[in-house]
């Protein structure tokens, strides 16, 4: 099916979410705070290691977003994207794609971020086995980038004097104290694994992207900054990729979640996959 008629202003389903999503927005941002309340903190997705990890927030994360420009392009796409499925499949298959794909975001990024903090605790491990400047020096520059700019110490605080420590002890093997600050940077980095905070609906609208791409794959987008129209199924294609390279490369300071965003079209292309092959009308 290449051809479609956009849906004249908002469809049910869509509506609701914006709505939701605006609702949440306004009040994360002028409610929280008051009473020493981290609404973010309460309704983002964290690894179920943590202690401020809830089963609702597989949900709520979806719907939170604390940057006007975060919640403005999700629910652009959504906007723009999200009516014509919704016109397409009908209400109830809409909702159903959304929070599948939403849901399945949360989980792959959730088994990842899981990888990456037990990647960390067996760097843990190998390094109290054999102490060792230089092992700490990769260790943070790995996860840190420019070690000058400091790693987070156990009790919350930071060490903001790294490469002059890291120096010291390399000059000085048996540099007393050494060992128990580098073990805190340890404990804070993988602190910091566990309480990172998840947000925004990017991984339910990476689904609507691979959906609408796989229902009109020859329509023309054209996209900011690009002088030429792409077909759809070529841009979902490259952005797809660039999320899985993204993802792997895992650069310093990327605080993306690439693989919600690739678990949002995974679970999607799936999902529209089985629907082919089960429903007997389908677009």
């Amino acid at each position: 099916m290449n051809n479609y008629r956009p849906a004249m202003g908002l469809t049910p389903a869509v509506k609701v979410i914006l709505i939701i999503n605006v609702l949440i927005f306004l009040f994360v941002n002028f409610a929280g705070g008051r009473g020493g309340a981290d609404y973010v903190q309460v309704l983002g997705l964290h690894l179920p290691q943590s202690e401020y990890f809830h089963a609702y927030q597989y949900l709520t994360h979806m719907f939170t977003h604390e940057g006007l420009s975060h919640l403005f392009f999700n629910m652009f796409a959504v906007f723009m994207f999200g009516r014509i499925l919704e016109s397409v499949w009908g209400t109830k298959r809409f909702v159903l794609y959304y929070l599948v794909t939403g849901l399945g975001a949360a989980v792959l990024h959730s088994l990842v971020s899981w990888y990456g903090y037990h990647n960390i605790v067996e760097q843990f491990e190998a390094f109290r086995n054999a102490p060792d400047a230089g092992a700490l020096a990769d260790f943070v520059r790995a996860h840190y980038g420019d070690i000058k700019v400091g790693v987070p110490v156990a009790n919350g605080t930071y060490a903001i004097d790294a490469q002059k420590f890291i120096d010291a002890w390399i000059s000085d093997p048996n540099l007393q104290g050494a060992v128990d600050v580098a073990n805190e940077m340890f404990q804070g980095t993988m602190q910091r694994a566990l309480d990172t905070t998840t947000i925004g609906a990017s991984g339910a609208v990476f689904g609507i992207l691979l959906a609408f791409g796989m229902l009109f794959p020859n329509t023309e987008l054209f996209i900011m900054f690009v002088p030429i129209p792409i077909k759809a199924k070529y841009f979902v294609l490259g952005y797809g990729a660039l999320e899985l390279f993204l993802g792997i490369q895992n650069s310093v300071g990327d605080n993306v979640a690439h693989f919600a965003h690739l678990g949002g079209m995974l679970f999607g292309f799936f999902l529209i996959l089985y629907w082919r092959k089960h429903s007997k009308r389908f677009y």
